[in-house]
């Protein structure tokens, strides 16, 4: 993609169009004309914002671009290089579609939001869901520690509700809802050739595309662009080419390795609807078992730091079967395979910080992976990619002045929070590449506390569950209510697992207390808020805990 400075402004329909909007539009508080800036409105809540708007690239950041703009633009048009299907099926431009997604809560929230309905359509096309917090439906062993096998989650059970299509299906759903809003169209079988700029270059006006069947070319004016192009997006390309320089790029190079079998496998034979077993340090590898539509599952087994997994079905047994339970891999072998073993890689976590950049061109903005690709093995793109369209349906409801600045920092709140997350595991990793914070460690230790409560409590696994499915903020692990529910169920977890308490052996007489009972270690603090008389607790850890 070049491009193409342009002398010419968005003229001729757009601004006909925009003046007689402009005519037409009175205030019906004040019954004064409500402004028009840079041929567009202010204030999208009376009126629309602009003449057409410009997404390039169909994927799922780019429809749910197109969903939003859709409510603010008379015509949005849709730019995708392949030819797009009518029914839920693998395509090339989507590679990752062949391996485990997860669709995280708040992600589906967002869908339901945007498409009302859209949920109870996946169910109907066969999509599961977990809606009855049982929590032998699902097993997670995230950093070593296995989640409560039994029981339920605490609170609504349906505002929790995991749906789980598979990633075809969702983005054919997805697709079909933009397709049948009036003033969308979709584009397919084109390539983006230029984006055009005006020649001042203070603001993109446009894109000219090619069509890869006949090499025909149009130039489609544009009031915005987004450019959901993915990783390989060109807007760092542009900018540089605009005079604006190239935004800062934040990385953490875990090296990740996804080797993926699609299978039938019979009902019944596991009862889980999706299974995880996340990395540990000293082991950087990992599983995922993920039911789909029509008793299809997708096992995948993936590596790190240099970790790559067999590309065949019996060398990716071999690959987990130290780690994952007997009867998931029981289950795999009684499966039938659908198809080749797939293999994806993922070089790094990626941030390109346009949130951080003095100057930007009006016109454009950025969403999905082309601001933010993160390690997969999270689950965080596509829910992520659905906070980027809010946060733009936000950011147009004040109109377009300053859009780009206040669209990006709007982003970047959302994007840190799952960066965050993914950044904190994942450096725990020496060999894994990423800027290191001193707030790390403390940030894993607390994790690792959160985790073991989690073993043999409900209430504290659904709140991190809340987090960790983008439902909460991480804030809430800080909330002292939770810490003293951690800090209570780990005590009593330690009393229940000791061995019985030994008297104290008394000191000399000059006040000696280096002889304690032979079980108090440092990994053995206290947390009680009164005076404590166990000697298998280290107080000494907990004063200085209590005091940071």
């Amino acid at each position: 993609m070049r491009l193409l400075i342009s002398g010419a402004s968005i003229a001729g329909p757009t601004l006909a169009y925009l003046l007689e909007q402009k005519a037409r539009r009175i205030n019906p508080s004040s019954g004064a004309h409500k402004p028009l800036k840079n041929n567009v409105f202010e204030d999208s809540e009376f009126g629309l914002l602009g003449e057409r708007a410009v997404v390039l690239g169909a994927s799922m950041a780019g429809l749910l671009a197109a969903r939003v703009l859709a409510d603010f633009f008379r015509t949005v048009t849709v730019i995708e290089r392949d030819e797009l299907p009518d029914d839920p099926v693998n395509r090339r431009g989507v590679p990752q579609g062949r391996h485990v997604h997860a669709l995280l809560t708040r992600g589906a929230q967002i869908l339901e939001e945007f498409f009302p309905g859209f949920l109870d359509e996946l169910v109907a096309d066969g999509a599961p869901v977990w809606d009855d917090g049982e929590l032998s439906k699902v097993y997670v062993s995230f950093g070593g520690h296995e989640l409560p096998r039994s029981g339920t989650i605490a609170g609504d059970h349906k505002a929790m509700a995991m749906y789980m299509p598979s990633r075809p299906l969702l983005e054919c759903h997805v697709r079909r809802r933009v397709q049948a809003m009036e003033n969308v169209t979709i584009r397919a079988g084109h390539d983006v050739a230029e984006v055009m700029a005006a020649a001042d270059r203070s603001r993109v006006i446009g894109v000219r595309i090619v069509n890869r069947a006949g090499g025909a070319q149009q130039e489609l004016a544009a009031d915005l662009v987004v450019d959901a192009m993915g990783r390989s997006a060109h807007t760092p390309a542009l900018l540089e080419n605009l005079g604006y320089g190239r935004p800062v790029e934040d990385h953490i190079v875990t090296h990740t390795t996804y080797v993926s079998q699609p299978l039938r496998i019979p009902p019944g034979t596991v009862k889980e609807k999706v299974s995880l077993i996340s990395p540990v340090p000293g082991r950087p590898t990992g599983v995922f078992l993920n039911g789909y539509e029509h008793d299809t599952w997708i096992f995948t087994v993936f590596g790190m730091v240099g970790h790559v997994p067999p590309r065949d079905l019996a060398g990716m047994l071999s690959f987990a079967e130290d780690y994952a339970p007997d009867h998931l891999l029981a289950a795999v072998r009684a499966g039938e395979p659908l198809g080749p073993v797939v293999e994806h890689r993922i070089p790094s976590s990626q941030w390109r910080r346009y949130d951080k950049m003095r100057h930007f061109p009006d016109g454009l903005v950025v969403c999905g992976d082309a601001i933010c690709s993160f390690n997969p093995i999270y689950g965080q793109g596509m829910s992520v990619a659905a906070l980027d369209a809010v946060a733009l349906r936000d950011c147009l409801r004040r109109g377009v002045t300053d859009l780009p600045r206040r669209y990006f920092r709007t982003a970047a709140k959302a994007i840190s929070v799952a960066w965050q997350t993914g950044a904190t595991s994942d450096l725990a990793f020496p060999q894994v590449e990423g800027r290191r914070t001193p707030s790390m460690s403390v940030t894993r230790r607390l994790v690792d506390l959160v985790l073991t409560a989690c073993e043999s409590d409900a209430v504290v696994a659904t709140q991190f569950f809340k987090v960790t499915w983008l439902l909460d903020s991480p804030i809430r692990l800080l909330h002292p209510s939770f810490l003293y529910r951690v800090a209570t169920v780990n005590l009593g977890r330690r009393q229940r697992h000791s061995p019985p308490r030994r008297a104290a052996v008394a000191g000399p007489a000059d006040g000696d207390r280096s002889r304690r009972s032979d079980h108090l270690t440092a990994g053995n603090p206290c947390f009680t808020a009164a005076p404590c008389q166990d000697v298998g607790h280290d107080h000494r850890l907990g004063a200085r805990q209590s005091g940071d």
